[in-house]
Formats: structure tokens, sequence, C-alpha cells
């Protein structure tokens, strides 16, 4: 395909998605952590798109933004009426009067289509086509529009479910909605699509028949039947997630990362994992997590917005949130809890502990219950401990406070003050020990038991 080609892609994202009993519109729930519009966008983005125009609902201020956040560069346009999807179209008629020369009209709901399918479409109108449908073969072809063809497989119509005749219904390929137009007939095209159906709509397919009219050529793209699925109740977005996440655990072991067990390992879409890490089951990939080289990450463990560099150990059941970022070699154990914060190389984090707005020093030793009161209600405070320091177990370090390099605190103590390098601090209540006092008080018991 000539890299002089211009593209316009029109992004449909009107819908209502009643189905999905939400208050949230259809196009902003995600999949692997992001929005299936966002999805979309970075898909067609990827395929070579010049321009973006996405069609929202009316006082969809929420969908906008996202389009915005995503694609800052990308026009907004609205559907005030929602009388079908070549409606839906023209809606971006100011875009696509500046005469592109391919058209893309994608879905916001169908988030799975590969930048390589989109691809595919505009290939087909570099090859002379006026108009590039793709297509599926469902299980199951019920309630889909059908592909209707002639003898050498020439696309010459689409047909909907309501409007077939039982001849037609028989066609096994189905339109998957979207298409490439020719940019420069496009807005033509779609002008002339008319609302004489059983719906009263005005149908996109309906351009096939126009174009076909007017002597251009239409050709078929066919996809996978998981790639095209369009998602509108949450039973089929579970499905979409479903498919992200085995095409985002095959990428990860083709990379050289090891799934003990690929199914219950779930990832984010931008999760990068290193050569060599070895995840075991359950952990999940909030967004935003790197994972260095030769990395462990034990299983039940939960990160995300975290940083891990070479040789770290996490976990089991490990929550690495938001800042969380580990040096080479550091290790996190079970039953801890890490946000927005520092630990150093080599340094050990092992078990039942919380660090919290902190900076932990190489090679640094923190105790079993330690916590670091970073939060009076108001405010939060950091904690600095320095290089190799020591951190007694059920310790409460109270923010702000420094514990120098070296430092050694005695467990159970509660430090409000900064401790300096390598000086020993215990700040716990004096022992009292009385001898004889366990003995009495057993007897005492049990005389008064004997009375009742």
């Amino acid at each position: 395909m000539s890299q002089a080609r211009k593209c316009l892609a029109i992004v449909l994202a009107a819908g209502e998605g009643k189905r999905m009993r939400s208050s949230r519109p259809k196009v902003l729930h995600q999949v692997a952590g992001r929005s299936m519009l966002a999805h979309v966008l970075d898909a067609v983005a990827q395929a070579g798109a010049d321009a973006l125009a996405v069609v929202v609902g009316p006082g969809r201020d929420d969908v906008a933004a996202e389009v915005l956040r995503e694609a800052p560069h990308a026009q907004v346009f609205v559907q005030a009426e929602r009388l079908g999807t070549a409606h839906a179209v023209l809606a971006a008629r100011a875009a696509l009067a500046q005469g592109f020369d391919d058209c893309l009209v994608l879905f916001a709901d169908t988030p799975l289509v590969r930048p390589e399918t989109f691809a595919a479409l505009r290939a087909k109108l570099a090859g002379g086509a006026g108009v590039a449908v793709l297509g599926f073969e469902p299980e199951n072809p019920f309630g889909y529009g059908r592909l209707l063809t002639d003898a050498s497989g020439a696309l010459l119509a689409i047909r909907e479910q309501k409007d077939a005749s039982p001849e037609e219904l028989r066609a096994r390929r189905c339109n998957a909605g979207l298409m490439a137009l020719d940019g420069r007939k496009a807005l033509d095209w779609l002008s002339r699509v008319g609302n004489d159906n059983a719906q009263k709509e005005y149908y996109l397919p309906d351009v096939v028949e126009i174009a076909r009219a007017d002597g251009a050529a239409c050709a078929l793209v066919i996809a996978p039947a998981g790639e095209v699925l369009g998602v509108n109740d949450r039973a089929q977005l579970a499905q979409a997630e479903a498919e992200i996440q085995t095409r985002l655990r095959r990428a990860a072991m083709a990379k050289g990362a090891t799934l003990i067990a690929p199914d219950t390992v779930f990832f984010s879409h931008d999760t990068v994992l290193g050569a060599d890490v070895l995840v075991e089951p359950h952990v999940v990939f909030g967004p935003g997590v790197t994972v260095g080289d030769n990395v462990v990450i034990h299983a039940f463990s939960h990160l995300e917005g975290a940083t891990l560099a070479d040789a770290v150990t996490v976990g089991p059941y490990a929550r690495l949130r938001p800042g969380a970022n580990l040096a080479k070699a550091a290790k996190v154990g079970n039953f801890v809890e890490i946000k927005k914060s520092e630990i150093g190389e080599g340094a050990k984090v092992n078990h039942l502990t919380y660090i919290g707005d902190a900076s932990v020093g190489a090679r640094s030793n923190i105790g079993a219950g330690v916590i670091t009161c970073n939060y009076d209600g108001f405010l939060k405070y950091r904690t600095e401990i320095g290089a190799d320091a020591f951190v007694g177990s059920n310790c409460s370090l109270v923010a702000p406070v420094k514990i120098g390099d070296g430092a050694l605190i005695g467990s159970g103590s509660v430090v409000t003050k900064d401790v300096a390098a390598d000086s020993l601090a215990v700040a716990r209540g004096k022992q009292m020990e009385k001898p004889g006092w366990a003995a009495a008080f057993r007897e005492k018991m049990r005389a008064l038991k004997a009375r009742k």
C-alpha cells in the first residue's frame, strides 16, 4: 500500500449500551485495564490513520474526555439523534469533506480488532476497491447481517437479519460492521443511504449496493470471529477480556517469560515483562507495571503502577501499589504492601509489613510487622530509611522520620524521632516482672470458679 495514501478513521461511540446495565457509557468499560474506546483508537493509529473523528452521543462529555486523553488531536462530533449507523457516520461530515484517500469506519465496542486487520481493509482500497467490508463466519449467524456474494465471491450486498429473505439467511459469512470506503466518494455514498427497511434506520451496510451501482468494486476481508466480537453486555465483556488475556499471555511467553499456570495470570494492556521472568499462579498485573529480567513473582500477588528491576523477588501474597519501585535484587515477601516507595538494591521487606511514602536504602532489612505510619488523617508524610539499616519486628515508624545508614531499631519500637547513623534506637515501655504473680492469679481464679 502506498505510503502517500491519507486515511481518516471514524469511530462510532454514540451507542447507549443499555444491556450493560451501567451508569458508565458502554465504550468506557475496560478490557485489560483500558477502555474499549482506547483500544480501538490505539489500534487504528497503529494501522496508519492520519486523522481521527469520534462520534459520541449527546451529553457524553465523559466519552469525549476519554477520546481527547487518548488521542489529543482527534475531532469529536455529536450524533444528536440515533437514526442508524450511516446517520452516525454522517455526524462527522466535516471530517469526511476533507477528502482523504481512505476512510475507515469503526465501532468503539469492538476492542479486539488488530491493527493488521485495519491495514488489510486499507490495502483493498489501495488495490482498487471502492468499499472493503470486514466479515467473519460465526458458529451461529442468527442476528447478524449476511454478506451476499456472487458465484465469483464478489460482494454484492449486506442484508440485515430482519430484512433478509430465507435464501439470504442461508449465507454463512456475516458482517462485522467495520468497513473501509474510498474517501473521495464516501460522503456522496453515505448521503444517498435511505431508510426503507424494517427499522426505518439509515444502515451503513447499504453503502455496498450504492457503491456497486456506481460501478465501484466491493471487497471482503475475513477475520476470526473472536477478533470482531462486539461487546453489548457483561457476558460479552467477559468474553473480550478472556480473548485479550489469551493474547497477552501468549505474547509474554513468546518474549521469554515463564507462566506456570497461564490461565490464572491476568495482565494489563501495558504490562512489560523482561526475559526469564517467572510468574507463579494467580498473579494480577494492573496498569503501569514494568518488570526487569530474572524476576520471580510468587503466587497470589497483585501489582499496579510498579517498577521492578532485575532479579527482584515478590510475594507470595504481596501487593505493590502505584509508585512502588524495587531496585535490583530487592525482596518483597508474603503479605507485604508497598505504596509510593523506593526499595533499594538488595533490601528485604520479607513479611507482614506496610511500607508507604518511604524510601528503604540498599541492603536494609525490614522485619515482620513493621508499619510506616504515613497518614495523620489529613496529610501524607515520608519515612526515610538509610542503607544497611535493620528495623526489628513489630515496629511503627511515625512519619516524618529518618533512620540513618546502619542504624538498628529494636523490635516493638514506636519511633517518632530521627535516628542517627549506626545508632541503636529502642522506643518501648519498660518491661516489668512480678515473681509468682501468675501462679497466684490462677489459684485465685480456680477458687472463685469452685464457689460458683
